[in-house]
């Protein structure tokens, strides 16, 4: 009977839901302001580092609370027959667990690919390095935007949105840094802000340093690149020795026991 109950809520549920009823979208659309304090500072840059500058944020954020609002009736139908304190706080729980676990995702793929950032930011640099050397740091830095690798693009963006609203300190810079917080990032975003200050006589001076700087995260790069490959080769290696020695032992175990047979 308890089984059969659930069910006909959930069909219930359904029914309400498809014909406009009740609506789980409407509901976090009317109290849009109030679910926006739960929304994490840094999910925006996440999904836009994943899905690109294309996604709709507000509407993805919108759909982690419906299903999160949908486990929570879900699972309050099932305690129906038991419903207390307790079973209303799990089912709290569980909700904003699945309600979280999309951000993590979020943010593990991020990490993931902060060696691959790692890798990309000299060959970036380089690219702006002869821009540096033709137009001003902010000019520079917009022209770089379409030939560079997609996941810095949304942090360029901002960074020239807030040189172009009249920011002059060294903040933009170092927040496109924090973003992207791999090898020597801190570094170079600084001696760009340094580029960006100085007069005409000291460019070519500054210009030097920030190719030294450059050249050596780019063979910083390649040894890691080269190291990578070196590994896995190794990698490769062991794995054909040991399938070979495994292969080797199974042959002698069989021949050896072929050869009891024989003679029994």
């Amino acid at each position: 009977m308890f089984i059969e109950i659930i069910i006909l809520g959930v069909l219930l549920f359904i029914i309400l839901q498809y014909n406009g009823s009740i609506s789980v979208n409407k509901f976090v659309n009317d109290n849009q302001d109030v679910f926006m304090k739960l929304k994490e500072s840094d999910f925006d840059f996440y999904a836009k580092a994943k899905y690109g500058d294309s996604i709709d944020v507000q509407k993805l954020f919108n759909t982690r609370l419906r299903n999160a609002m949908i486990v929570i009736l879900i699972l309050i139908l099932l305690f129906i027959a038991d419903l207390n304190y307790v079973n209303i706080i799990i089912a709290l729980i569980i909700g904003y667990v699945t309600y979280k676990l999309s951000y993590l995702n979020l943010r593990r793929y991020y990490k993931s690919h902060l060696h691959q950032i790692d890798l990309l930011l000299p060959y970036y640099l380089k690219n702006l390095e002869i821009l540096v050397q033709h137009y001003t740091v902010p000019v520079a830095l917009g022209k770089s935007i379409d030939e560079a690798p997609e996941i810095f693009k949304n942090g360029l963006r901002e960074l020239i949105e807030k040189i172009n609203a009249g920011d002059s300190t060294i903040e933009p810079y170092m927040a496109f840094a924090r973003d992207y917080p791999v090898r020597d990032s801190m570094r170079m975003m600084r001696l760009l802000y340094r580029l960006s200050l100085g007069s005409q006589e000291r460019k070519q001076e500054q210009l030097l340093t920030f190719s030294r700087n450059i050249s050596s995260l780019q063979q910083k790069a390649r040894a890691t690149r080269y190291k990578e490959r070196l590994d896995k080769m190794e990698s490769k290696t062991m794995i054909m020795l040991v399938c070979t020695g495994a292969g080797i032992m199974i042959l002698l175990i069989i021949s050896i026991l072929m050869i009891f047979t024989t003679s029994i």
